[in-house]
């Protein structure tokens, strides 16, 4: 039995005495295939490591407003009642004819190869409270509901294959599909007529009402400190590490075959911009349809991760519980090597330099890679094997 069959199957038995296994919904079904479950939770361990984050990543820096606090999400300065929202996690498509609008208001941005080597992405919006059009929205697949898990965050999809049933099914998991609650979605013109739903802040206030969903952050789940961020009056350069490498250009392409993304370092902005989907020789920015902005990110996280193919079908199974695996960090136009831990459902995946110091990101937006255990990418001119 493959390694992946061996660690989620050896948790079905204590998940199943934790969570109820009934649906709420009833899901578009696809191939039967391997089940991922959950590992469960020490209370005990991730209330000691709170308190320690609390203190780390106190601030002493002066809110510009009053009522502001810092977001988990970004670091930025939020309203108070932003910042106690749980944010919303939604699948999008990343398909040449995806119809994507809202992704440059996204905070967090996930992206992972599904079947066929195309990728898909999460996005997570943790303001939420005024948006008109976000998606289009596509089905789910299990792993990212354990990214989404870790924000506490209410997950958006379309429907999604077989075998995410038990996972969605859990009394714990609050999602909302928009198969099962029409009222959570809309139709309107796009590229194509399958990538044509897509959501706004009263249809997901319908289906929280609809669900008794909280939209405050659950007490006891999320980490209240997720990432650690360096102060923003003393951004972290990498310039203390002695084995940074210059990254100007951050290409994903070996690894995402279909949609070739990549990043390049703006000097004048300190963000890397995204490009994809090449066809000739041009760019190819990837371009929010909602306002016609280019996406950037202050931080780039990439993470090799253990995968399986589940069936003919291409259907991809990913290891996101895992400890001292190989990852990536890029900021302000340098890069590091890096490791990633994430040793329960809604505990934060965490990333630490290779002296075993968990890293800090800049202020602002991140984007999250996911690659295939075995997978290369490039920095500049350099090949970067994963391992």
């Amino acid at each position: 039995m493959k390694r992946l069959q061996v660690l989620f199957l050896a948790a079905l038995s204590s998940s199943l005495l934790l969570f109820g296994c009934g649906k709420k919904d009833a899901e578009a079904s696809a191939d039967p295939v391997v089940e991922m479950q959950p590992q469960t939770q020490d209370s005990s361990q991730d209330q000691s490591q709170e308190a320690v984050k609390a203190e780390e990543v106190e601030d002493t820096e002066t809110p510009p407003a009053e009522g502001m606090v810092r977001s988990r999400l970004t670091n930025e300065w939020v309203d108070e009642e932003v910042a106690k929202t749980r944010p919303i996690a939604v699948m999008v498509p990343n398909s040449k004819t995806a119809s994507q609008y809202g992704l440059s208001d996204a905070s967090i941005l996930y992206e992972c190869n599904v079947e066929g080597s195309m990728t898909r992405l999460m996005a997570l919006w943790e303001d939420w409270s005024n948006l008109e059009k976000i998606g289009n929205i596509r089905s789910c697949r299990d792993y990212y509901l354990y990214w989404a898990f870790e924000w506490d965050a209410i997950y958006i999809h379309f429907g999604g294959p077989f075998y995410i049933d038990d996972l969605v099914g859990r009394e714990d998991t609050q999602n909302i599909n928009c198969i099962s609650y029409g009222n959570a979605a809309f139709r309107a013109s796009a590229k194509n007529s399958t990538d044509n739903a897509f959501t706004s802040t009263s249809n997901i206030m319908s289906a929280v009402e609809h669900y008794g969903y909280p939209t405050e952050y659950r007490e006891g789940y999320a980490d209240e400190h997720h990432y650690l961020y360096a102060p923003s009056s003393s951004p972290n350069t990498l310039e203390q590490y002695s084995d940074a490498i210059t990254a100007s250009k951050v290409d994903m392409s070996p690894a995402y075959p279909v949609t070739n993304c990549y990043f390049i370092y703006n000097e004048s902005t300190g963000l890397y911009d995204r490009y994809q989907h090449l066809s000739g020789d041009s760019d190819g920015p990837h371009i929010d349809l909602a306002n016609n902005k280019q996406l950037a990110f202050k931080n780039i996280l990439v993470q090799t991760t253990y995968y399986e193919t589940r069936d003919d079908k291409g259907y991809l199974a990913f290891q996101c519980h895992d400890n001292t695996r190989d990852g990536w960090f890029f900021t302000n136009g340098k890069g590091i090597h890096v490791t990633w831990e994430k040793t329960t459902d809604y505990g934060a995946t965490r990333y630490y330099d290779d002296d075993g110091n968990e890293i800090r990101l800049n202020t602002g937006k991140t984007m999250v890679c996911i690659l295939e255990e075995g997978d290369s990418f490039n920095v500049d001119d350099k090949v970067i094997e994963s391992k």
